[in-house]
């Protein structure tokens, strides 16, 4: 069995985290400055000590200082002399650095396919239609085996989806062209926040983040949020996602001597902000079911009322730090916080919360039958490491030391949707272009000689062989084969405008059959529009029109 973990201290004795129970959850809570960053680089650095690997998001920069043993400057040395604590034994954290961005540690990454669509749509702000959408291009992606890696993948995927919509829409159900769109403007919203960078290949390993050093201590994994932070739905659901990942992929343990892993949760309202019911059922079952895979979650916020009451149930071992009651709401907010401990006789637990100095707390922890012990007022322990950041140059040589330097560093782009269906759009033949018309010839139309393999061309296309035409000739082909390719009747020498006239009355006068219009009478309507006169015009209108008003007496 291992020992107690020494958190706070009071004149009691010291307030301590039994290590068999640290898998049971719980929460650091208190206002800004009040001195949560440090209780939980106490609490965190105790657990590496004993071989928990423990991940942590670091929103100020200022855990980096696990990585550095800490010194007894004259404010520590003065704090200790206060409370009579003894001086800790200093030393360093063995720590590895993670940031999105890859500015600040190693890169961190995720699929969009392993992500899933419910915490997409979470992420993207999508509505319940949008969500649904986006959950029928996943199953389109599923079922024609497209791999979705990274943005890019999920573009190409919604544009092929939404050009496609009405073949789909048999199978798979109505999609929304605006749902398209509205999730395609969610995901360049995202990649300006650093979605681009986030989603993609190589993929993080979670037991990358479950190491142990040469000595036995577990590795702190320090994921750098003060510049995600900026981007509040990508953190909550980074976070999120990693901690499906673990409940996903370790196995069942039951209860052991000391957790496989820590998870600290810090800014944790931001998970909980505007989150539909479906994912707040999600975290809940995560948080219930969680605990038998030897992971402990705790959720650091300035108030307890931030955390659902569905999930704040299961968090047994709590650390309150300072509440200010200075307005109507802060009061009740002080006054539900003092109720969810379990009472202690001698102490008003609403008053003291408002009492608390920096580094003090209400600490509750379970006790070996998992019950909560009694409500404690103690002063948090003076952490081992550095309190404070670590320099530029400490971090990059901590970097760059760290079991998995260069394993996530290069990016990987191989094929998936993108590369698939715009390579499917290339491979396409290009649509036939209607052939250019020739420019008119210069001079005058000379008589076009057949030429010697016409009836060649003509026996190739299916069609009769031409009849050879006479020099001067005009060819007019039969009325059963009005589509042919034609060419324009060459007049004979003497010919004028009135013969045109008459052949065009001629047709008018013959068969009221609904046939196409002769080549004659189809190049008489073509030489009237192409007349610029209005005297011309009106000659043209004249006649024709004459004519049609003779024939309609006549029948």
């Amino acid at each position: 069995m291992t020992n107690p973990l020494p958190i706070a201290s009071n004149s009691g004795g010291q307030l301590c985290l039994l290590p068999q129970l640290a898998n049971r959850h719980g929460c650091i809570t208190g206002a800004t400055g009040t001195g949560k960053t440090v209780t939980l680089q106490v609490l965190a650095q105790a657990l590496s000590d004993i071989g928990v690997p423990v991940f942590m998001a670091d929103v100020k920069g200022d855990l980096s200082g696990l990585g550095k043993a800490g010194s007894a400057s004259a404010k520590v040395k003065d704090r200790l002399s206060q409370l009579g604590l003894a001086e800790p034994a200093w030393a360093a954290a063995p720590v590895a650095f993670w940031d999105v961005y890859g500015e600040k540690g190693h890169p961190v990454r995720a699929t969009i396919s392993d992500m899933g669509p419910l915490m997409l749509a979470r992420m993207l702000n999508l509505n319940d239609t949008q969500q649904g959408v986006l959950q029928l291009v996943f199953k389109i992606a599923d079922d024609n085996g497209q791999l979705l890696l990274d943005t890019k993948d999920l573009r190409a995927m919604l544009q092929h989806v939404g050009e496609h919509a009405g073949e789909f829409k048999t199978e798979y159900g109505n999609i929304s062209a605006a749902s398209i769109g509205a999730i395609q403007r969610g995901l360049i919203a995202i990649d300006e926040q650093g979605g681009d960078r986030f989603f993609g290949e190589p993929m993080l390993n979670i037991e990358d983040w479950m190491q142990t050093d040469a000595s036995g201590r577990g590795v702190i994994n320090i994921l750098s949020a003060d510049k995600l932070l900026n981007a509040p739905r990508l953190y909550s659901t980074f976070l999120l996602w990693m901690l499906s990942e673990l409940f996903e992929h370790l196995p069942e343990v039951g209860d052991l001597d000391k957790p496989k892993m820590a998870f600290f949760f810090d800014e944790a309202h931001l998970l909980f902000d505007e989150a539909p019911k479906p994912l707040l059922q999600k975290i809940e079952q995560v948080v219930r079911l969680i605990r038998s895979k030897g992971v402990g979650v705790y959720f650091v916020t300035q108030n307890p009322l931030d955390i659902p009451d569905t999930v704040l149930g299961q968090l047994g071992n709590r650390v309150q730090h300072a509440l200010r009651a200075y307005t109507p709401r802060d009061q009740k907010a002080v006054q539900a916080a003092a109720e969810t401990f379990r009472a202690n006789p001698s102490l008003n637990t609403a008053q003291a919360i408002t009492e608390l100095g920096v580094g003090e707390a209400l600490v509750s922890f379970l006790d070996e039958k998992g019950r909560p012990n009694v409500v404690e007022r103690g002063y948090v322990l003076t952490p081992a490491s550095q309190i404070g950041p670590l320099t530029d140059d400490e971090r990059k040589a901590l970097i760059a030391s760290s079991l998995v330097a260069g394993v996530y560093e290069q990016a990987i782009d191989r094929e998936s949707a993108y590369e698939r269906l715009k390579g499917r759009a290339a491979q396409q033949p290009a649509p036939a272009q209607a052939p250019q018309p020739q420019s008119a010839p210069q001079s005058a139309p000379q008589p076009a000689p057949a030429p010697a393999d016409d009836n060649a061309w003509g026996a190739s296309a299916g069609r009769a062989p031409r009849p050879t035409l006479p020099p001067g000739g005009t060819r007019v082909p039969p009325m059963s084969s009005p589509r042919q390719p034609q060419q324009a009747p060459q007049q004979p020498d003497g010919g004028g405008f009135g013969d045109l006239l008459k052949d065009a009355a001629g047709g008018i006068f013959g068969s009221g059959s609904r046939r196409s219009d002769s080549p004659l009478q189809a190049m008489v309507k073509s030489a009237a529009r192409s007349i610029g006169s209005q005297v011309g015009r009106e000659l043209i209108r004249g006649v024709l029109g004459s004519l049609m008003k003779k024939r309609i007496r006549q029948h």
